[in-house]
C-alpha cells in the first residue's frame, strides 16, 4: 500500500500560554510602542533585548522589525553604502542580497560546497574585493568559523553573521552571531522563535551598536535601552546618524520572551526530528546527505539532501512524486524562483560572475521544513516516502 503523509509543513506550534498572557497584558494597557511607558515601567522590547544579550553572551542587543532590517542596519552601522561591495554566500535566500542592495552596495557571491557551506577557498580568493562579509548560515549549516575568522581577520574584512537559521546554534561552543561584529537574527514565523515578523541584532562594539540604535529610530530615547552602550557613546553619533525607523513593538517582544526561555528544549526537539530523517535516508541510492562535523552545534529546523548530477526532469519527477504523497520539498535548482526559494542568478538587480561548481551543487539541493508539529513517527514516514520516490527514479 502506498503511504501518504497528511501533516502540514507550514503549521507551527501555538504561542505558549505565557506568551499569550504577556501579549494580553500589553493589549490591555495599550502601550505597544517600545518607548510608551509609564512611571518606572520597563518596556517588553527592552526586557527582550536584555534576555537575548544574556542568552547569547553579547554585550548589546537591539530588537527590530525584521531579520532583513537587522542586516541592513548592521551593514549601515559598519559604514557600508552606495558603491561598496559586500561578500556573501551564493547559497542563501533573497533577504541577504536584498539587504546589501538596500544600502546601495553590490553583492559578490562566494561559492558553496557539497556540505552546503561557504567555500573557504573561494572566499580567500575574493577577500580583496570587499571590506565586509555578510555571512549567511544558510539553512542552519555552520562552516568552520575558526578558519573563516582567521581568513577575514588577516584580510581586514569585517564579518556580519546572518543567523536567521541558527538561533541557539554554535560552532565549537561559541554561539552563532558571536563571531563577527554583528549577529543578525529573525523571529519570523518559520524561524526558531515566532512573532510573525521581527529581528534581533547583537554585538560587542559600542560605537557600532550606538549607530544601530539611532538608525532603528530611537530618537533621543536611547537611555531607555538596557542592553545598550552607555549614554556618552551617543554624544556625537546622535547628530550624525539618520533615523530609519524599524523598531520592534512591545506586543511582539512579549510573545517572544517566553519562547526564548524555552529555546534550548525546542532545539533538542528539532535535532531529534533531524536525526530520524537522517537515519531514514542514509544509504538511499542516488541521494547524498551533508556531513555535520562534531564542532557544529546545529539546530535543524529544516532538512536538506542532494540529488547531485541528476537530470532536471528526474529531480522534478521526485518533487512531484513526493508532493502527490503529501511531502512538500523545495528545489534550489529550478530555472525560475518559486515561493521562498531562489538562487543567486535569480537576483537580476545584481550581477555575478559564473560559479559553475556552485551551480552544480545548487542544481541538486532539495530542502524541507521540519516544524515542531511533526513527530518522530511523521519524520520516519516522510523519509520512507522520499527514499521510495528517489530510488524509483535514481539514474543508473
Amino acid at each position: 500500500m502506498t503511504e501518504i503523509f497528511t501533516g502540514q509543513f507550514t503549521q507551527q506550534e501555538p504561542i505558549p500560554q505565557a506568551g499569550i498572557d504577556a501579549a494580553m497584558a500589553v493589549l490591555t494597557h495599550g502601550r505597544l510602542h517600545r518607548y510608551n511607558t509609564v512611571g518606572d515601567e520597563i518596556a517588553e522590547a527592552a526586557l527582550l533585548e536584555e534576555d537575548f544579550a544574556a542568552q547569547t553572551g553579547a554585550t548589546y542587543c537591539l530588537a527590530v522589525a525584521s531579520g532583513g532590517y537587522a542586516m541592513t542596519t548592521a551593514l549601515r552601522a559598519c559604514g557600508v553604502g552606495h558603491g561598496d561591495t559586500v561578500l556573501t554566500n551564493a547559497f542563501t535566500l533573497a533577504p541577504v542580497p536584498g539587504a546589501i542592495a538596500a544600502v546601495g552596495a553590490t553583492p559578490i557571491f562566494v561559492g558553496v560546497t557539497e556540505n552546503l557551506l561557504i567555500d573557504l577557498d573561494d572566499l580567500a580568493a575574493k577577500l580583496p574585493q570587499a571590506r565586509v562579509l555578510l555571512l549567511s548560515h544558510m539553512r542552519g549549516h555552520i562552516c568552520d568559523m575558526d578558519a573563516l575568522m582567521a581568513l577575514c581577520d588577516r584580510a581586514g574584512v569585517t564579518v556580519i553573521e546572518d543567523c536567521a537559521h541558527t538561533m541557539g546554534a554554535h560552532w565549537n561552543g561559541t554561539p552563532s552571531g558571536r563571531w563577527g561584529k554583528f549577529g543578525c537574527y529573525s523571529t519570523q514565523t518559520y524561524k526558531h522563535v515566532n512573532s510573525g515578523e521581527g529581528g534581533l541584532l547583537i554585538g560587542d562594539d559600542a560605537q557600532a551598536m550606538a549607530r544601530a540604535i539611532m538608525l532603528s529610530g530611537s530618537y533621543m530615547l536611547f537611555e531607555r535601552h538596557r542592553a545598550a552602550p552607555p549614554p556618552e557613546t551617543f554624544a556625537q553619533i546622535k547628530y550624525e546618524t539618520p533615523n530609519i525607523s524599524g523598531r520592534m513593538d512591545n506586543l511582539r517582544a512579549a510573545i517572544l520572551r517566553p519562547q526564548l526561555a524555552d529555546l534550548p528544549r525546542q532545539c533538542d526537539r528539532w535535532n531529534a526530528l533531524y536525526r530520524v530523517m537522517e537515519d531514514g535516508l542514509r544509504g538511499t541510492r542516488g541521494l547524498s546527505l551533508t556531513h555535520r562535523p562534531e564542532a557544529e552545534g546545529f539546530v535543524a529546523s529544516s532538512f536538506q539532501f542532494l540529488l547531485l548530477d541528476w537530470p532536471p526532469d528526474a529531480v522534478q519527477d521526485v518533487i512531484k512524486g513526493c508532493a502527490a504523497r503529501g511531502v512538500e520539498l523545495k528545489w534550489f535548482g529550478g530555472a525560475e524562483p518559486s515561493g521562498f526559494t531562489s538562487r543567486y542568478d535569480s537576483w537580476r538587480y545584481t550581477s555575478s560572475d559564473p560559479l559553475p561548481q556552485s551551480d552544480r551543487i545548487l542544481a541538486g539541493i532539495i530542502d524541507m521544513r521540519l516544524p515542531l508539529t511533526f513527530t518522530p513517527g511523521d519524520c520516519a514516514q516522510i523519509a520512507r516516502i522520499i527514499r521510495a520516490e528517489v530510488e524509483a527514479r535514481a539514474p543508473v
